[in-house]
């Protein structure tokens, strides 16, 4: 009798055991997803701060009063000022944390698809080659096909950005994936890039020569809300087709062959991923041209905030793009008083010194 009591008291104290490890796991699951949903929330409640902030700055100063008045009812205010907010301010403040979420959501999604953490739409030409789309849109007369220019720059942008990542692509397959070799054939591909631009420019006459100038130099000033909309429209419809990737993409990240023994096509993971890329990338940077840094950057910062599960690391990099891209604004517009500088001259600022610090620290471990 006595066994009997003590082999019970055994298993009821295993299951104890077993119930109490249970319950620990499902605490720290319960903690990790609480803390990645208030750091996500943080992030966006930042965002929309630093809108309304970049809303305000400008020549004509506006108090917070009367912006959120002017966004909330337009007519209480005076006809300039609701020009002032609505066709200069919103657009360009807008379409800054539209173009950051699309180049950070880009930039993640590449470095995965290519497993390589430098990978970027800038730092491996996908960018260069949108600008030599959108400047031969720019030269070339193709109003024959009965399209606008407002919808010529994307298309053009996006076919030849799409074409270079699956270049860069078959090259990172024949090279076994060396993140070495694929970041030394985009940085050569994005000269030549930027040497057939040269050559479109020389032909170019003065107009189209400043239009692609402003291209490569990277400005909002040119941003509306028509503009606006079409890079949100394919932001969301993008992000909604990254999220439902989400687990394929954590899978490819923890390893190919992992990937393809859970049955992921990888090949066609990849590919899908890299048009993805490509659109996304093409048409945020159609109307505001060529911004660097911000796709390699913004992964970084969320991989290191988030960690590499793709549900959250997706959304943290595309929040934290817009961010970078809407703080950049805020500083175009501030470091020159009464003068805007292209943003992606301020982008490149930045951004230069921390590409510098990831390649020394990738060496670094490397060496180890």
């Amino acid at each position: 009798m006595s066994k009997l009591c003590s082999s019970l008291h055994r298993v009821f104290q295993g299951n104890k055991t077993q119930i109490g490890s249970a319950n620990s796991l499902a605490d720290q699951y319960r903690q990790y997803m609480s803390t990645r949903f208030i750091f996500l929330t943080v992030l966006a409640m930042v965002i929309l701060f630093t809108l309304l902030y970049d809303l305000s700055e400008g020549p004509s100063s506006l108090s917070y009063g009367d912006l959120l008045k002017g966004l909330w009812s337009p007519s209480s205010l005076p006809i300039s000022q609701q020009v002032i907010i609505w066709d200069i301010r919103l657009p360009y403040a807008l379409m800054a944390i539209l173009v950051g979420a699309s180049l950070g959501l880009a930039g993640a999604e590449m470095q995965t698809a290519l497993n390589n953490p430098l990978a970027s739409p800038f730092t491996l030409g996908v960018g260069s080659a949108a600008t030599f789309g959108a400047s031969l849109a720019i030269v070339f007369d193709f109003s024959s096909f009965g399209i606008t220019q407002t919808y010529l720059l994307p298309i053009f942008a996006f076919a030849f950005a799409c074409l270079t990542s699956l270049i860069i692509l078959g090259v990172a397959n024949s090279l076994g994936g060396s993140i070495q070799s694929v970041l030394l054939f985009g940085i050569a591909l994005m000269f030549g890039l930027n040497a057939m631009v040269g050559v479109i420019q020389f032909v170019a006459d003065e107009g189209q020569l400043q239009q692609i100038v402003f291209w490569t130099m990277g400005s909002l000033a040119r941003a509306d809300l028509e503009k606006a909309t079409i890079v949100a429209v394919v932001f969301i419809l993008c992000l909604i087709v990254s999220l439902r990737n989400s687990w394929s993409m954590t899978l490819l990240r923890s390893g190919e062959e992992q990937a393809q023994s859970m049955g992921i096509n990888v090949k066609r993971l990849r590919v899908t991923t890299l048009v993805r890329v490509s659109l996304v990338t093409a048409v945020a940077l159609a109307f505001v041209g060529e911004i660097g840094f911000i796709g390699l950057v913004a992964p970084h910062i969320a991989r290191m905030m988030i960690g590499e599960s793709h549900r959250f690391f997706l959304i943290g990099s595309t929040l934290c793009g817009a961010l970078l891209l809407s703080l950049a604004s805020i500083v175009s517009k501030s470091v020159i008083p009464g003068l805007v500088l292209p943003i992606g001259m301020v982008t490149s600022l930045v951004g230069i010194p921390f590409f510098i610090t990831l390649i020394y620290q990738h060496q670094k471990r490397h060496s180890l």
